[in-house]
């Protein structure tokens, strides 16, 4: 793991400041700061400049260096390698191939298929020959704008695939231009149908839902609808929760991989809404086995039991929903946090696998952040109740 924080780079004083396996950021008396990589090579030490801090960011940089040092492992020359992909002219298909070719190790062979499926079909044709260094939220609007409206939920794994080619090119050092953001994108773009796929609620209409919900008969099955809300979770990791896997003081609930889609344990991040909607449950049901019990003793909810609220109260939206409202408040309400820690906070996997072998921290202090901030929009006066 390396030496340098980000905080640590940001405040860099004349000098070289390691940071570990080679890599270390000189920063000289005329405020010029570059990155620098340290190898040996056939006996000598070569120094191979990777960049400026401005093009590189802390993680890409460590990324980059972890690739160079991977081809001096071959035998291969690094500097010249290097030089070699700098001055390609590299278009946004090759690009797809080169992402596609690395990210998909780390990943099933549909996801690669799918992946790779998509970017033919929906951008190469538009983008293709553009090259990945100047492509710009205008260029992927212009790929997504056709199946945005029409088929929203691949449109959206479209531009998720669009962003990590782009992110990909970028840390190889084939873009030096910042990767377009979701909302950027958004901005651009009609605003869908949320009725294909999970139906999901408009997280400014949350609130009022949830101060409904409430405000009615405290059930097992309505608690944990809100618990759902406030936590961006999937109803089976709701519905098996247990209360050995929650510590209150630390605010956490650690799932273990049994009740989670992807198979991986997961620690969530509770807010003080979240902690207040658990005390509710002590208070009705005992703190002891599941935590939002059915009737049956010792069995968990019905699938079916936290939607039936959703159809009571008229809604056609799905539980599963409130994880992508969760997700569009923190684009567009958070955009201050990186993106990567919504998708922690949902479960979801980011960066590819070199990304994930430096991505040591689970980000738990932005995750807070992000979490406090949802259950305070969401339940501002639960939030308080469960503070004092």
């Amino acid at each position: 793991m390396g030496k340098l924080t980000v905080k640590q780079v940001k405040a860099a004083k004349p000098g070289r400041h390691i940071d570990g396996q080679g890599l270390l950021l000189h920063v000289r008396h005329s405020g010029s700061r570059a990155w620098v990589l340290r190898l040996q090579i056939d006996g000598q030490r070569r120094d191979i400049g990777l960049g400026s801090d401005a093009d590189l960011t802390l993680a890409e940089a460590r990324d980059k260096a972890a690739h160079l040092r991977k081809l001096a492992r071959q035998g291969k020359d690094p500097i010249a390698e290097r030089d070699k992909h700098k001055a390609l002219p590299l278009t946004f298909a090759q690009a797809v191939d080169l992402a596609h070719a690395e990210l998909s190790k780390g990943w099933k062979e549909k996801t690669g298929e799918a992946f790779r499926a998509s970017l033919l079909a929906h951008a190469v044709p538009v983008i293709g020959r553009r090259r990945v260094n100047v492509i710009g939220a205008a260029d992927l609007i212009e790929v997504l704008d056709p199946v945005w409206t029409e088929k929203p939920h691949q449109a959206r794994k479209i531009r998720r695939r669009l962003v990590q080619v782009l992110q990909f090119a970028k840390s190889r050092g084939w873009r030096s231009e910042p990767v377009p953001e979701a909302h950027e994108i958004r901005q651009g773009l009609a605003k869908q149908d949320l009725g294909t796929g999970f139906a999901a609620m408009p997280y400014a209409q949350v609130p009022s839902f949830f101060a409904e919900q409430l405000a009615k008969d405290a059930s097992a099955a309505r608690l944990g609808l809100l618990f759902a809300i406030l936590t961006a979770a999937r109803s089976q990791e709701v519905r098996f929760a247990r209360w050995d896997q929650i510590d209150l003081a630390k605010r956490l609930w650690s799932r273990p991989a049994s009740i989670m889609k992807s198979k991986l344990a997961h620690t969530v991040t509770l807010s003080p809404a979240a902690i207040a909607v658990l005390d509710l449950t002590v208070d009705k049901f005992g703190r002891a086995g599941l935590v939002f019990p059915s009737a049956r003793e010792g069995r968990p909810l019905s699938d079916m039991s936290l939607s039936k609220h959703m159809r009571a109260a008229g809604r056609a939206e799905t539980v599963h929903g409130f994880r992508s409202s969760f997700r569009d408040w923190a684009a567009e309400e958070m955009p201050s946090v990186p993106p990567m820690v919504a998708e922690m906070a949902i479960a979801h996997s980011v960066g590819n696998a070199t990304e994930k072998a430096y991505l040591r921290s689970d980000l738990r202090a932005l995750r807070f952040q992000l979490v406090d901030a949802w259950g305070g929009f969401v339940a501002p006066k639960l939030g308080a109740r469960s503070d004092g």
